[in-house]
């Protein structure tokens, strides 16, 4: 090849590069055309799309529950439960009502958030009314997720805690609202004594919807946030000419004060919610299974020097009962139920040993310790409790008798009363009761005592078993000395307190099994109740007793 031929050559050699130079650059600065998503990534970006508004609906509702003082829905169980373990059920339920214009008024969830989650690694369920939507009321598809986590919590064992704020029964679904009611009702009923229930009062409960509540085992109240009542206070001005308020009617201090439905009362939602997770860490998760034992290091056997003289040398001056549980119970923690109403009667749990149990003690600084109408029912609800889960019964006793007056009486102090007599001799748990200083009449019977079928009954010497206090019995006695001489009342009563007003005849009849020192309270409960936890009891074939309500 010669050297024009070399030339050419080189020519378009050096065009070629310089075409795909260009081409290059052309690529590199035109983009590719746009890749259209696939079917699946629609429907997956659909459905991203859909529990995001569901889930973050927000908005002005929302901002007015805030400006109320009151948590969302979903910050309520956020707040509630384990971090990120609640898992939601049915966030895309909507109403099918048509009439007064609720076809365009369908928010996803329709006023209500269920699911399950985790409360210190135990599962839970859990509803929580959301009334950013027309108020929380109750319709139809509403009712229908209560249910199904109801119906969940029954059929696998788990607690169920419902927080409600709700503005009641939706008017603009009718009957079909007071039917929901009814079907929620008709669960709380079949999971009583299945699985523990708890109602949170966070808001509005108003009408038929108190009842659900008023079921279930505990009520938790928030002070000036939660209220509860039948009928509003419009309603009552009306009919009886009263003026109150909602506070005055339905809030926190009257339910956990004076009517007794209140369990616990708390200043704010979080401190509610700590209360709840504290309560349920003594509670099994059913009746089918025992308490979660906690390990202590309190020593089985440590002795408390200071209960040696606790009781007063007076029997009348009071002392503080909550005293003897905090020294006995593991590491002094008492967890007190319904600690503002019926005072005269202390209920709530506590550890011996790292097991859970449930303490009932009459309180000497409040009526003398004697049982009225509202502490027997008091006493009573906690024991039934307390047995339907497996928590056995510690009972400290100093109690002078019932409440003497005829508004006990005309209140059916006789009816109230047998139901904490019946809720003991009912109650198959283990049963130990310990006699501090009064004992007297019914009420000695009535306070868990052996012939209720206690498996452990102990005394302290400063005990006082008989049918009445010595000032009383002196009326009935009529001795004289030798020469016809008459006693002198207080002669009297010190010979009743001698003979009869002491532990000493209860225990030669084998009505207590064991005298005891007071220091020696703790260890003698915990070798009775390790004794007593293979207790083994079958009752009589029946569909149910008839307790005296």
């Amino acid at each position: 090849m010669g050297p024009a031929s070399t030339a050419v050559g080189a020519i378009e050699e050096d065009g070629k590069v310089a075409n795909k130079d260009r081409a290059d650059e052309r690529s590199s600065t035109t983009p590719d055309p746009v890749r259209e998503p696939s079917q699946n990534e629609r429907l997956i970006n659909q459905l991203r799309k859909r529990r995001h508004d569901a889930v973050h609906r927000g908005g002005e509702p929302e901002r007015q529950q805030r400006r109320k003082g009151r948590l969302t829905a979903r910050e309520r169980i956020r707040r509630l439960l384990d971090q990120d373990s609640f898992t939601e059920l049915d966030a895309f339920v909507v109403h099918r009502s048509e009439q007064f214009d609720m076809a365009e008024r369908r928010v996803p969830g329709d006023g209500v958030v269920t699911g399950f989650g985790e409360i210190a690694g135990r599962r839970v369920f859990v509803f929580s009314h959301d009334a950013s939507f027309m108020g929380g009321s109750l319709g139809e598809a509403f009712a229908e997720k209560v249910v199904k986590v109801m119906e969940l919590a029954e059929r696998t064992g788990c607690p169920l805690i419902g927080i409600n704020d709700s503005a009641g029964a939706r008017i603009q679904e009718g009957v079909v609202s007071l039917a929901g009611y009814a079907d929620i009702f008709y669960r709380n009923v079949r999971c009583s004594g299945v699985v523990p229930q708890i109602s949170l009062i966070a808001g509005p409960c108003t009408g038929g919807a108190v009842y659900s509540p008023a079921i279930t085992d505990f009520t938790f109240m928030v002070r000036h946030i939660g209220y509860m009542f039948i009928t509003g206070p419009e309603v009552v001005r009306v009919t009886t000419g009263e003026e109150v308020d909602f506070e005055q009617l339905g809030g926190a201090d009257v339910h956990s004060q004076r009517s007794g439905v209140a369990h616990f009362e708390s200043a704010s939602e979080d401190e509610a919610f700590q209360q709840i997770r504290e309560l349920l860490s003594f509670l099994p998760q059913n009746s089918g299974e025992l308490p979660p034992r906690v390990p202590t290091e309190d020593p089985p056997d440590r002795a408390d020097i200071e209960l040696q003289e606790i009781v007063p040398a007076s029997h009348r001056e009071p002392y503080e009962m909550r005293d003897v549980i905090h020294r006995v119970v593991d590491d002094g923690r008492f967890l007190e139920v319904q600690p503002l109403f019926a005072p005269n009667l202390v209920v709530g749990f506590a550890r011996l040993d790292g097991t859970s149990v449930g303490v009932v003690a009459n309180q000497p600084k409040h009526l003398a310790g004697a049982l009225d109408i509202s502490a027997s029912v008091k006493g009573a609800r906690f024991v039934r409790f307390c047995d339907a889960f497996n928590i056995p019964l510690i009972t400290l006793v100093d109690v002078p008798g019932f409440l003497p007056g005829t508004d006990q009486e005309y209140g059916g102090i006789i009816r109230h009363g047998a139901k904490l007599l019946y809720a003991y001799a009912e109650a198959t748990v283990p049963k130990l009761t310990v006699i501090t200083r009064k004992a007297y009449g019914g009420a000695y019977d009535v306070m868990c005592s052996k012939h209720l079928g206690a498996d452990w009954n102990a005394a302290w010497p400063t005990a006082e078993i008989a049918v009445m206090g010595a000032e009383g019995a002196v009326r009935f006695l009529s001795r004289q000395r030798g020469g016809g001489q008459k006693l002198s009342e207080a002669e009297l009563a010190a010979a009743y307190r001698e003979q009869f007003a002491n532990p000493y005849h209860a225990a030669e009849r084998g009505y207590v099994d064991d005298i005891i020192e007071p220091r020696q309270t703790r260890a003698s409960l915990i070798r009775a109740l390790r004794m007593a936890s293979t207790k083994r009891v079958s009752g009589p074939r029946r569909r149910h007793g008839n307790i005296p309500l």
